[in-house]
């Protein structure tokens, strides 16, 4: 009597075989819903952050469900700490460049140097340092994707946005010059700029710890963006097809028209 054998399980790829995703800024907010939905699409997912038990504990979550991450401390504005992370990774085929923020929301006039300065390096250093450390592994893995997220701060402006509007400008032009001077290479660049998002800490972040005036960012907008609906935007845009390009993706809620008109009910 033969006994008949069970059919194998479909085994995970190894780890040099599976896509990876390095997602900057992922303990929270765009960045760990976006973690979520990557790995989800079948990516080993890279979380990278600074605060250590946030994104242990998202990979402990991601692998208990049935899918592949690790969590890594990163500053993205350190260098040296950006360079050894992207000396022990295998390998690199996507990169989320979601690490950053605002600070205050005072006048050109009366905005302090030093928020400014904070802003442009998360924004805009941080984006350098993370892509010039991974671009020899986007390319080497032969179909690499460079994802900017900007904002629609990035293009347009208004008032008590000055440092942040400045930074995001600054990283939209990264993305498009980015996007030049790999013309031919096989890497795309993409760039998805939110308008009004609603996340755990932008806001209270921006606000310097102020809740009312927080809550007040919000006030009678029945239906913000959240977290997961940008992160949908961005997996969708990167698990396009590899010859298509999504260059600048900008999504804001139905509410805003613009960064300056914004409907609120009542």
């Amino acid at each position: 009597m033969t006994i008949p054998s069970r059919p194998s399980r479909p085994s995970r790829p190894s780890r040099t075989e599976q896509p990876t995703a390095v997602v900057t800024g992922a303990s929270g907010g765009i960045g760990a819903a976006t973690a979520r939905q990557l790995a989800g699409a079948g990516y080993h997912v890279v979380l990278t952050a600074r605060r250590k038990d946030r994104v242990e504990a998202l990979a402990a979550e991601l692998t208990a469900a049935g899918h592949s991450a690790e969590a890594s401390v990163l500053d993205v504005t350190d260098r040296a700490a950006v360079d050894a992370f992207a000396a022990g990774l295998e390998r690199c085929d996507v990169l989320v460049n979601n690490a950053g923020g605002a600070i205050g929301a005072e006048s050109v006039e009366a905005g302090d140097p030093a928020d400014w300065l904070a802003m442009f390096e998360v924004n805009v250093l941080g984006v350098l340092h993370v892509t010039q450390a991974l671009l020899p592994a986007l390319r080497a893995c032969g179909d690499g994707t460079v994802v900017v997220l900007s904002s629609t701060a990035g293009h347009s402006t208004y008032e008590g946005g000055g440092g942040y509007v400045a930074a995001k400008h600054a990283a939209h032009s990264i993305a498009a010059t980015l996007r030049l001077e790999l013309c031919g290479d096989p890497v795309r660049v993409i760039e998805i700029a939110p308008g009004m998002v609603r996340t755990e800490g932008f806001a209270l972040t921006r606000m310097r710890g102020d809740e009312e005036k927080a809550a007040s960012v919000y006030a009678g907008v029945a239906a913000p963006l959240t977290a997961d609906d940008v992160a949908d935007t961005i997996t969708w845009a990167v698990t396009r097809p590899p010859h298509v390009n999504i260059d600048l993706l900008i999504v804001r809620p139905r509410a805003q028209a613009a960064n300056h008109k914004v409907y609120r009910e009542g």
